[in-house]
């Protein structure tokens, strides 16, 4: 079969839509530093769309606040790479489609934009299932490093994948 994306997030694609299609669940994702990469790798999977319920790419700060209702003052106490803004990110995809089970990426994937206490290849993931205690969302932060954009993008969707696993 002939793939756009890395041979190893197809197979861990692969893996989530067999996994969760056996499971009877629907997935959904908010991304931001990622820019879609997750949901292009499920996309490619044949059959995709017994699982893929949505996703939401919110790369603004007020695209996250418009779109999953993420609260502002969470973003401005926090910033938008926290485990708070990924907690509200995952929340906010529930709230806004069907999805059983939804995971939320915010990161700084570089060359700039980091600070000494988010540096580049800082990742944040949560987790949220629905009917689940909204108190009770995994959430995340990942130190992948300066290994480069396109490789702190790469890992972060490896990742994110991972937790779409039931």
């Amino acid at each position: 079969m002939d793939f756009i994306l890395p041979r190893e997030l197809i197979e861990l694609a692969e893996r989530v839509v067999v996994a969760n299609r056996a499971a009877g669940r629907r997935v959904a994702l908010a991304e931001s530093c990622t820019g879609g990469l997750v949901a292009a790798a499920l996309t490619e999977i044949p059959g995709s769309s017994d699982v893929v319920e949505a996703g939401f790419v919110t790369y603004s700060n007020q695209a996250k606040i418009n779109l999953l209702k993420v609260n502002p003052e969470v973003i401005d106490t926090f910033g938008a790479v926290s485990t708070a803004t990924a907690w509200g990110m995952a929340q906010g995809v529930l709230a806004a489609s069907d999805a059983d089970v939804a995971v939320a990426i915010t990161g700084v994937a570089g060359p700039g934009g980091g600070t000494a206490k988010k540096p580049v290849g800082t990742v944040v993931f949560a987790q949220a299932l629905r009917g689940g205690d909204p108190e009770d969302v995994k959430a995340e932060r990942h130190e992948f490093g300066d290994i480069g954009r396109g490789g702190i993008r790469l890992q972060a969707a490896l990742l994110a994948l991972e937790l779409l696993l039931p």
